[in-house]
């Protein structure tokens, strides 16, 4: 590809589309796993602000499990049916597949293409450094939450047969002891920041969407309150280390003298028809 936003320019021949598309992921691979190239001004905050955030956010959480979780999942039993049903029909937009499968596969597409000039390389570059990095910072969260919930093994409301939000049973490795943190919740809020940080003025829809999630999540009686606010600090946590990832690398981000995160600029959507012209041409 380029060298813009981090990518560099590939090789092309008489190679088969499965060859070309191998060979571009191989070498963005190897680009997202390199050494940072740029030196951090502002490290990651001292261990005795991270600790004191730790026990912040402990305290809240067994807050949440003492006097809101219970409470929230028994006055689910009062809500109207035709709610229920509705929140039940929102909750599936809620799964990582919905991202993850369009992205993966717009990616191997992008990587597929036959030689272009070298403008329309970096054009292609550019987007192809940004449609991975919605794929990781919405696929790596969610990694990490289907891992480390079934570790915890907190059980989903009703498992016991009452609402008991101290019901574990760590190591089990089963979906009804899955609660803590919610996946739909990690999923709906890396989406809200990993497009809201490429696209600023969506993010009032976006989080329109991420609050229907985390809601539905608990009319639903799969996750109790607390479960859907760890996945919603996990996503948001998740896509912050993510950009800052690829942005110590040069790859769609860049981090100004003052520390600053900001992105490097994209391309316009008339390069866009431009490169898409030249592949239909």
């Amino acid at each position: 590809m380029t060298t813009i936003n981090g990518m560099r320019p590939g090789t092309e021949g008489a190679r088969s589309v499965l060859q070309r598309c191998a060979a571009n992921v191989a070498a963005a691979a190897t680009i997202l796993v390199r050494p940072a190239k740029i030196h951090s001004p502002q490290p990651w905050p001292p261990p005795q602000q991270l600790a004191l955030a730790a026990v912040v956010a402990f305290a809240v959480f067994l807050i949440g499990m003492v006097f809101i979780d219970a409470a929230a999942i028994n006055a689910v039993a009062h809500l109207p049916r035709w709610v229920v049903w509705l929140f039940d029909e929102i909750t599936d937009f809620g799964k990582s597949g919905w991202f993850l499968w369009p992205l993966g596969i717009l990616f191997l597409g992008l990587a597929a293409l036959p030689g272009l000039s070298r403008m329309s390389q970096r054009v292609l570059a550019a987007v192809m450094v940004r449609v991975g990095f919605l794929f990781v910072a919405i696929g790596a969260p969610g990694l990490f939450v289907t891992i480390v919930k079934r570790l915890i093994g907190r059980a989903r409301p009703m498992v016991t047969g009452a609402a008991d939000p101290f019901a574990f049973s760590p190591f089990v490795w089963r979906a009804d002891y899955a609660g803590l943190p919610s996946g739909h919740a990690t999923t709906a809020f890396s989406v809200l920041f990993a497009f809201g940080v490429l696209w600023p003025r969506a993010r009032p829809m976006l989080l329109i969407y991420a609050l229907l999630i985390v809601a539905s999540r608990i009319v639903v009686t799969a996750h109790y309150p607390t479960d859907v606010l760890a996945g919603a600090l996990v996503g948001t946590v998740g896509v912050l280390m993510v950009r800052r990832y690829f942005a110590l690398r040069g790859l769609g981000f860049s981090i100004g003298p003052d520390g600053a995160l900001r992105q490097l600029p994209g391309p316009s959507f008339k390069r866009i028809k431009s490169v898409a012209r030249e592949l239909l041409s």
